[in-house]
């Protein structure tokens, strides 16, 4: 019982220090200024965001693409941009996207 006990305390640390990491990579790459995980700030809320591509199969192309390139229109009128983030490599887009993705 002991072992089951300290097993599922690891992988509660686990998770916790995983989405910690997450959110210090947003902060690190500026994605912070203009959203933020439950209100709209500039941009919407990650929380509305995962809640916008839930079910979507190819959210997670389609928004490291939008991270990577920007764009504009999709949250609004002509004038809600979102510019490109040049600062983000792929592969960190991806593991934003992701973690962005798993706020419900």
């Amino acid at each position: 019982m002991k072992r089951a006990w300290m097993v599922c305390l690891s992988a509660v640390a686990l998770v916790s220090t995983s989405a910690m990491a997450n959110a210090d990579l947003a902060k690190s790459k500026n994605c912070l200024t203009c959203h933020s995980v439950s209100n709209k700030v500039i941009g919407p809320s990650f929380k509305d965001v995962a809640a916008k591509y839930s079910g979507q199969k190819d959210a997670e192309n389609k928004l490291v693409q939008r991270v990577l390139k920007g764009s504009s229109g999709v949250w609004g009128g002509p004038s809600s941009v979102m510019p490109a983030n040049m600062q983000v490599s792929e592969a960190e887009a991806h593991t934003l996207v992701k973690w962005v993705l798993s706020q419900k």
